[in-house]
């Protein structure tokens, strides 16, 4: 594929739903790549996410004309959108939810040269963690996309670390995610500024707030996780 492809073709059919593409790279002869849309092993993949609240009004423009009762709305939404751009391109589309699952994280470090915050989030040096990888593209050929180079880790700056110390039960620290404490806490009376607002941890990074999500979306993605 060449690059002129690569950036017009997809570039232009993600950014009418508000996504972007977040880098991309060959697979190495010796690595064990999911299925390509051929059904042989894929040569290459190009992962798609959005920056910031980019892709939140395509959602939910695309919300209002669904059931109310769906299952899973953002991810349905983001399998159709990538799905008709893989149609388009000649890819075969996977979701981070789709099972077998495929390394979506290390796809995404490899991509863009990115590095897990404390809270498990890949910090981006200009989006901060307001970020997300919705799908990716598989191809049978290679692409003409370079590898990301590590980014400058801005966690590595941060002395104070406020993302450690902003959530009223602790459930992020250095040893890991405490699930079964956070949504203990959403689910009581406690946690009612949590779920108004989002993650008190996230909102207390300094970085990226340009980025931020909006509060519909934050209290959209609190009441997926709680449910």
């Amino acid at each position: 594929m060449n690059s002129s492809r690569f950036e017009i073709s997809i570039g232009e059919a993600l950014s009418a739903h508000g996504l972007i593409v977040r880098g991309g790279f060959n697979f190495g002869p010796e690595e064990r790549a999911p299925q390509g849309p051929s059904g042989s092993p894929a040569r290459a993949v190009v992962v798609v996410g959005q920056a910031g609240a980019s892709a939140w009004p395509h959602f939910l423009a695309w919300r209002e004309r669904q059931p109310k009762e769906l299952r899973d709305p953002l991810d349905t939404w983001a399998r159709e959108v990538i799905g008709a751009v893989a149609a388009q391109v000649g890819a075969r589309a996977v979701s981070p939810s789709d099972r077998p699952f495929v390394p979506f994280q290390q796809w995404a470090m490899r991509a863009e040269g990115l590095r897990a915050s404390p809270l498990g989030l890949l910090m981006h040096p200009r989006y901060g963690l307001w970020h997300a990888y919705r799908g990716a593209l598989l191809f049978d050929t290679e692409i003409e996309v370079a590898a990301g180079e590590e980014a400058v880790h801005l966690c590595d700056a941060c002395v104070a670390k406020p993302c450690l110390k902003s959530c009223p039960v602790g459930a992020y620290s250095g040893t890991g995610f405490d699930y079964a404490g956070c949504r203990s806490q959403l689910h009581s009376g406690a946690g009612r500024q949590c779920m108004s607002s989002g993650c008190l941890d996230r909102l207390a990074c300094p970085y990226g707030a340009a980025y931020r999500y909006p509060t519909d979306m934050q209290v959209f993605h609190m009441k997926a996780f709680v449910a």
